[in-house]
């Protein structure tokens, strides 16, 4: 049976098709669907048009490749708009689709599912509106917090101010908590960049990126550069995401921050994330 699976993230909204028990592959499309949510606390009309149309592809795409399931499901931007309910009956009105709305803890728990798929150890998975830290120990979930802060909402709170970007960070980086000691594994777009970025990986290549690690010195240094930067300049940086180059500063000063809290030095960059975990857990509730 071929499985297809629609994330609907407040940066990005991604593909993943699967097959026989692994990824086939994914595929993204950058709409920034949480763009100026911070500031009007609304998905914009725009936002909402682009972000239904790339579901819209991405499900005839689906479809057109044989999947028998496609599932849907939106994180951050569409559980914190006032109007989320706006974009999902567009999705279900053009589509034909339901989208789940998944909590920041459901959201945790993927990630956490998809990258270990069942091992123990931990997760942060820096957003566009949100970020999450998930932990597992003696193969229970022993802690999983979502924090209200994301690479989108970064650029849309304080643009290129670093300093603003570090007071906005550490305040909302405060509900985590004490997080418990573990090896952790980073997921997400602003993880994946920065591996690309760290190891000059071009073309993006996911087998190279899968794995890479990332010291916690190793991000300060990029954090510090990205910001002395232009916009025009991190776009000549071997390895960058252009569709990032403008969030990406403050995406791993996130990390960095979480990392500090968590006590790491150090985190493994993995390429499987919530999309596996919901489709496995989905699998998982279709077979009990």
């Amino acid at each position: 049976m071929k499985y297809a699976v629609i994330d609907i993230g407040s940066n990005s909204v991604r593909l993943l098709m699967w097959a026989d028990g692994r990824s086939l592959y994914k595929k993204i499309n950058t709409t920034r669907l949480g763009e100026g949510l911070s500031l009007t606390g609304k998905l914009s009309h725009d936002a909402i048009v682009r972000t239904s149309g790339a579901v819209r592809e991405f499900a005839a795409q689906a479809k057109s490749e044989g999947a028998s399931v496609l599932y849907a499901f939106a994180t951050a931007a569409v559980r914190r708009a006032a109007n989320g309910s706006e974009f999902t009956k567009t999705v279900k009105g053009e589509c034909g689709i339901d989208v789940d709305v998944i909590s920041g803890e459901r959201e945790a728990e993927i990630g956490l599912f998809g990258a270990l798929q069942g091992a123990d150890g931990g997760i942060i998975d820096v957003g566009g509106a949100s970020s999450e830290v998930t932990v597992q120990q003696g193969g229970k979930i022993v802690y999983a917090v979502s924090a209200d802060v994301g690479a989108v909402r970064v650029k849309d709170v304080c643009g290129e101010d670093f300093m603003c970007a570090q007071q906005f960070i550490s305040e909302k980086i405060k509900v985590l908590g004490q997080i418990p000691r573990s090896a952790m594994k980073a997921v997400g777009g602003t993880a994946t960049a920065l591996a690309a970025l760290a190891g000059e990986i071009e073309p993006y290549d996911p087998c190279l990126v899968d794995g890479y690690c990332l010291t916690a010195d190793t991000i300060y240094k990029w954090i510090r550069r990205l910001y002395s930067l232009s916009l025009q300049e991190r776009l000549k940086l071997k390895g960058m995401d252009p569709k990032r180059a403008d969030i990406l500063g403050g995406g791993a000063l996130i990390l960095y921050s979480v990392m500090r809290r968590a006590d790491v030095q150090s985190v493994s960059v993995s390429e499987k994330d919530n999309m596996e975990g919901y489709l496995l857990s989905k699998i998982k509730e279709e077979r009990s």
